[in-house]
C-alpha cells in the first residue's frame, strides 16, 4: 500500500486494524517509536502518511521536490520566500541535531530566537515543519504525554541511498497499481502527489506489468500479478475503515464504489473524511466512535436500509474495534 493516510493517529491505527487481524494498537505505537519499522511523516500528497522505514529516503525524494515546488505560491502567500524558507528549515535542522525530539512550540522558539524575519503563527510554522520532512530532514518521533515532537529522519531511521530517480518512480507506480487497481494514471496522479506528466512517465514504466480491464466505458489497468478470476469474489464481506482510509484516497473519481450523491455525506467539506461502512467494496454508510471511560459507543448510518442478514458481521467489526483499542464498545444502530 506503500503508506497509510497518518494525520490523526487513532485513525491510522484503525486502519492498520481493518487490513490485519489480532493486532492490538498498542502494536501499532511500538512499530513507530521503538521498532521504529514504520515512520510517521509527510509524503504521498504532501500529507502526514505511516511509511514503512526503508521507503521513507527515496519516497520523499522522488516526491518531496515536486510538491514543495507546488506549494511555493502558498509559502508566498504566508510570508515565506524561499530564502527564508531554506533558512528556517536550516534552523530546524540544527536545533534538532542539537536538542530532539522537540515539540512544535519548542521549534517555534528556535526559530524566534534565530532572528528569522517571519512570524511563525498560525499556519507558518506547520508548512515549514512539513517542507523540512519533505526534504528528508525530520520526521514524527516520540510522543511526549499527548505532545507530537519532531527528530531528524537520519538519526530516527537507517536509510539506504535512494535509486535513480526512474527506478523510483517505477517502484512507486508498480506498488500503486498492485494496492489499488484497477485504476488509471490519472488515478496514480492524485493518490501519490505527482505531475500528471510524471505518473504518466511512471506508469509507462510498467507496460509488461500491468493488464488493461475494463469498466464500463473506461479502460483501467490492475497488476498482471493480480488480474481477476473468472469467478466472483464471495460476497458479504463488510469492513468498518476509518476517518481518512487509503481506499477513499486513491483515486481521483470515488464512483465506482461510493455513489455520488452519497459523497457529501463522506467529505461534507473542510477536507474531513468521515469513517466508513465498505460492503464488498461498495461504501454503504458512516460511523463514528464516541469513547468515554465508562460507555464508549459506536454508532452507524446507513445510505440505504441496512440488510439485516449482514448485522452478524457488523457486530463483530464493533466488537473487533473495541478490542483493538482495548474498550468494549456498544453498537447504536438508526432509529
Amino acid at each position: 500500500m506503500v503508506g497509510l493516510q497518518a494525520q490523526y493517529w487513532q485513525a491510522a491505527q484503525l486502519a492498520v486494524r481493518a487490513r490485519s487481524s489480532g493486532l492490538e494498537a498498542g502494536a501499532v505505537d511500538r512499530a513507530r517509536e521503538t521498532d521504529r519499522t514504520v515512520v510517521r511523516t509527510w509524503c504521498l500528497r504532501g500529507t502526514l502518511h505511516l511509511v514503512p522505514a526503508e521507503d521513507v529516503g527515496w519516497l520523499t525524494g522522488l516526491l518531496g521536490p515536486g510538491i514543495i515546488r507546488g506549494r511555493r505560491r502558498r509559502y508566498g502567500e504566508l510570508g515565506l520566500d524561499e530564502s527564508t524558507s531554506k533558512r528556517a528549515v536550516r534552523v530546524i535542522k540544527q536545533a534538532l541535531g542539537e536538542k530532539a525530539p522537540l515539540t512544535r512550540a519548542e521549534l517555534a522558539g528556535e526559530l524566534a530566537r534565530s532572528g528569522l524575519a517571519a512570524d511563525v503563527s498560525g499556519q507558518v510554522l506547520p508548512h515549514l515543519i512539513s517542507r523540512a520532512a519533505l526534504e528528508g530532514i525530520l520526521c514524527h518521533g516520540p510522543l511526549r504525554g499527548s505532545e507530537e515532537t519532531y527528530v531528524l529522519l537520519s538519526d530516527w531511521v537507517e536509510q539506504a541511498k535512494p535509486p535513480a530517480r526512474e527506478k523510483s518512480l517505477a517502484e512507486l507506480a508498480l506498488r500503486y497499481v498492485r494496492a489499488y487497481g484497477p485504476a488509471t494514471p490519472d488515478d496514480f496522479a492524485a493518490w501519490s502527489g505527482l505531475s500528471l506528466r510524471d505518473a504518466r512517465a511512471g506508469w509507462q514504466l510498467l507496460i509488461s506489468e500491468v493488464t488493461p480491464v475494463r469498466i464500463g466505458d473506461m479502460t483501467a489497468w490492475v497488476s498482471a500479478r493480480s488480474a481477476p478470476a473468472t469467478a466472483p469474489p464471495a460476497s458479504g464481506t463488510l469492513r468498518l475503515l476509518p476517518a481518512f482510509d487509503a481506499y477513499l484516497l486513491g483515486y481521483r473519481s470515488r464512483d465506482l464504489f461510493l455513489e455520488p450523491a452519497e459523497s457529501k455525506r463522506v467529505q461534507a467539506g473542510g477536507g474531513i473524511i468521515h469513517p466508513t461502512i465498505m460492503l464488498d467494496g461498495k461504501i454503504i454508510g458512516t460511523w463514528h466512535y464516541y469513547s468515554s471511560r465508562k460507555n464508549p459507543v459506536l454508532k452507524v448510518d446507513y445510505f440505504q436500509p441496512f440488510p439485516g442478514e449482514l448485522l452478524p458481521r457488523l457486530q463483530e467489526e464493533t466488537v473487533d474495534i473495541g478490542r483493538f483499542l482495548g474498550e468494549l464498545p456498544a453498537l447504536e444502530m438508526p432509529a
